[in-house]
Parts: C-alpha cells; structure tokens; sequence
C-alpha cells in the first residue's frame, strides 16, 4: 500500500510578478524589463488583484508550474491526462518491470477490515499472475530471439524482458501506483483547481488538487489566492448535483 505524495519541484521564477508585468505591458509604453525594474511588491498586489477582479486571464499563461507526483492509481492518472494543455512524463509499466507493485486502497474499502482483506489478496494474486506470465513469455521470446534470429544472449536476454512485461502487465489492477512528473501553466491549473477541488471530484484527485493548490499559493499567493472550485466565487453551479456544502468548502479553501 502506498501514500500520495506530491512535491512542486519547479516554477516560473517570481510568478506574480511576471503575471502582472505581462498584464501591464499590454498598456504601457515601455519594454517588460522596465516595468519589471519599477514593481513594487505593492505594486505587484495592487495590479494582479485588478487583474484577477477582471478575469483577464491570458497573461497569466506566462507561469508554469511542474509537479512530481507518487504514491497515485492509473484511476487518478487516466483522470488527470484529460487536461490536455500540460505536458506528462509517467513511469512506464512497458519498460519497467514490477517485480512487487505498489497499489492505493480506497478510504471506504481500508475502513472495513472484510473489504480491505479481500482487496489485498487480489493485489497479490494479479502480482503473482504477473510473475508468472512474465516467466512464460519470457522463455518463449528468448529461445525465439536466440535460435530463430540469432541474437547473443545479453541482447536477447533484453529484448524477451522487455516484450515479456509490456504484455503482462495487463493483468494490473487500476489501484495499480505510479508516478508521474507534469507541467502546467496557471490558466490551465485554475481550470483544473475549478474542476478538481469539488466535492463532487473522484476523491483521489480531489486529493492530489488540494495538495497542489496549497503549494502553489506557498509560490504565488497573489494569484492562487481565489483559486479553487467553483463554488468560491459564487453559487454553486452542480445545480441538484451539488454537495450542499458551499460554505464549508468556502471555509476550508480561505484556510488552505
């Protein structure tokens, strides 16, 4: 069983600043490099604040934000890749094989011993169905690899491992862990916080979301302090779906 684990491990240099230097170059009569040079950190509060008061928010595509991620299911990740506008490197089950997988349990299925025992004994039976398909495969590729194509014993030994795994693999459950490493800038993350903060989010991204807006607003206070899901800003938009929670969530983001 593993744990989520989340590390903002680089961002665009002073984010609020060079937001609102590229806001305010749209009305200036001077270079970046000035506008920049004569920013106060009042300034700066000042004219992100207006910025984000209008909601003009092409300039702030100007900052990114990566994201090492760990300890997160293949349901967290086939969830987040649907942001499109991000750049994803995750870790591959085609080139690394996994001799003793990592998996998350669900909160409600950990609660209940029954649920729990059960879960955990098919995580050990799809690792040792893994196992034993990559063995299969395994001595099948290589003497293919050997005798049919003639290949030395190191690269054949190589080359059967890796087609060995990338079909096993398919025996591994959704909890399955990975990690993952993505970039996104901050136009896309507020649609993401927006989406992804709600209660009504899939719990584990709900999660990961949570994590990363408390450290985004550690590196750009000005401009993640109202991010966050829809409801921060006005009335709930789920309709009859919503939570019925509006003003607690309200609570916990200003706290966040």
């Amino acid at each position: 069983m593993t744990k989520l684990r989340v590390k903002l491990v680089q961002h665009t240099p002073e984010p609020d600043k060079l937001v609102s230097a590229a806001a305010r170059l749209c009305y200036s009569r001077v270079g970046v490099e000035e506008i920049m040079e004569n920013f106060t950190d009042e300034g700066v509060s000042r004219f992100l604040n207006i910025l984000m008061e209008m909601g003009h928010q092409s300039p702030i595509e100007h900052a990114s934000f990566t994201f090492a991620v760990e300890g997160v299911s293949r349901v967290l990740t086939h969830q987040l890749v649907r942001h499109r506008i991000a750049s994803y490197s995750q870790q591959s089950q085609r080139y690394v094989k996994l001799d003793q997988f990592d998996y998350v349990i669900p909160p409600d299925i950990e609660k209940i011993p029954e649920a729990k025992e059960i879960f955990e004994r098919a995580m050990r039976e799809d690792q040792d169905y893994y196992n034993s398909l990559v063995e299969i495969l395994y001595k099948r590729h290589y003497d293919e690899l050997v005798r049919g194509e003639g290949l030395n014993e190191k690269a054949a030994q190589q080359a059967a491992e890796k087609k060995a795994i990338e079909d096993a693999r398919y025996v591994f459950p959704n909890a399955c862990e990975t990690k993952i490493l993505f970039t996104m800038n901050a136009r896309s993350l507020f649609n993401f916080f927006s989406l992804r903060c709600c209660n009504r989010a899939q719990w584990e991204i709900r999660d990961l979301a949570v994590e990363m807006l408390r450290q985004v607003r550690k590196a750009a206070p000005i401009l993640f302090k109202n991010a966050g899901p829809e409801c921060l800003k006005g009335p709930c938009p789920e309709g009859r779906m919503t939570c019925g929670k509006a003003e607690g969530v309200r609570d916990m983001f200003r706290n966040l």
